[in-house]
């Protein structure tokens, strides 16, 4: 049995979820005080619908503003800013009280064909979200920028010169991997269009290859006294020193991704078996071999973990207590360097790293494919 919340009274339509929103409050991590606060709120914007009339369910984005001008015109000062009503909004929608916002129907060739190549690389692909909505997306928008007009997308008329114009406009704007990027993803549309009958000629093969001299600039990993340096930065007598430890581990030692290590949930680790699950990329599952290192850096960290209703393996420190994401990943690399006084690298070169200290170590290429997942073998080689 978990120990009770204290919760002061709240008066009007919302006192019926008081006790609740001091629950999901609690689970979030937020201190005895914090929750005090946070009902305080909770309680005026009670007595706020009862003044004016409104149920729980007319809580619409332009009465949440209405609201918090209420309370600075009152001579409010704490808890009245538009982003303090995150909290409230968000245990109100995610209960079904209030309506979420709709965005407004887009419509338009563009929109619709967009649609549905996302659609193709979430399901038919196994993309990420992230890679999908931040990358791929983006870039076929920009290049059927000026195309939906009166006579439609006029797609029967692509043609490779309209790609390598396309290419000409855009490569200069970029640095060299930015051109890959971009490259990589019109290969990826123009491939999409093919498939499904938007265009007669595939158009891959008028995208040219990037010139980035990758032979001359190979993935450099970390030296062995780099690493030593990096980890021992953090500061074990800490719980974020002891949760940034892991994370470092699990980086170095066994070449996870930013992403797979986010994405670890507590049901990912076989204690028995001593093996790790990781969730890779194109919803690709594998079963890694837990070092013991990394089992005892993962059991000191969880003995002291934050309990929450989260079952990923690293989450914030502070309240609200929510899993890391693949960027915060990066950072807890970036912060590491700044600590070892070492040039900041991003999480990627530890797993660079791992390969290395793997051949080092006398592994074969096959060997060092598995571990990192590699698909094909002349990733492993570079």
């Amino acid at each position: 049995m978990g120990r009770k919340v204290w919760v002061p009274a709240v008066s009007g339509p919302l006192s019926a979820y008081a006790a609740e929103y001091a629950s999901w409050l609690r689970g979030q991590s937020y201190s005895r005080s914090a929750i005090s606060d946070r009902l305080w709120q909770f309680d005026q914007l009670s007595r706020w619908l009862d003044r004016e009339g409104l149920a729980v369910g007319a809580l619409s984005a332009a009465a949440w503003e209405r609201f918090a001008a209420s309370r600075r015109a009152a001579g409010r000062v704490t808890l009245v800013a538009p982003q303090s009503m995150a909290l409230p909004v968000e245990y109100l929608r995610a209960r079904g009280l209030t309506p979420k916002p709709v965005p407004p129907l887009a419509h338009g060739l563009v929109v619709d064909l967009l649609a549905d190549y996302g659609s193709y690389l979430l399901i038919e692909r196994g993309l990420s979200p992230h890679t999908v909505f931040d990358a791929y997306v983006p870039a076929a928008r920009l290049f059927l920028a000026g195309r939906d007009g009166p006579g439609g997308l006029r797609l029967d008329r692509l043609a490779a010169a309209d790609v390598s114009m396309f290419l000409t406009r855009e490569c200069p704007k970029r640095s060299v991997s930015g051109r890959r990027d971009l490259v990589s993803a019109l290969r990826s549309f123009l491939r999409y269009l093919h498939l499904a009958g938007r265009i007669e000629a595939p158009l891959v093969w008028a995208l040219p290859a990037v010139a980035d001299l990758r032979d001359r600039t190979l993935p450099r990993g970390l030296e062995p006294a780099a690493v030593t340096r990096l980890v021992a930065s953090c500061d074990r007598r800490r719980l974020v020193g002891q949760r940034d430890f892991a994370i470092l581990l699990l980086l170095s030692r066994l070449g996870l991704r930013a992403g797979e290590v986010a994405q670890l949930q507590l049901d990912d680790l076989d204690w028995r078996r001593g093996l790790l699950l990781v969730r890779g990329k194109a919803g690709r599952y594998d079963e890694l071999p837990l070092p013991e290192d990394v089992g005892q850096a993962l059991v000191s960290y969880l003995r002291r973990r934050p309990r929450c209703s989260s079952r990923a393996v690293f989450v914030r420190v502070t309240a609200p207590r929510r899993e890391l994401n693949r960027s915060t990943i990066g950072w807890v690399v970036r912060a590491a360097c700044d600590r070892a006084g070492l040039p900041r690298v991003g999480a990627h070169r530890l797993r660079h790293t791992a390969a290395t200290e793997m051949l080092r170590h006398g592994a074969s290429l096959a060997e060092i494919g598995e571990v990192l997942r590699h698909r094909e073998q002349k990733t492993t080689a570079i």
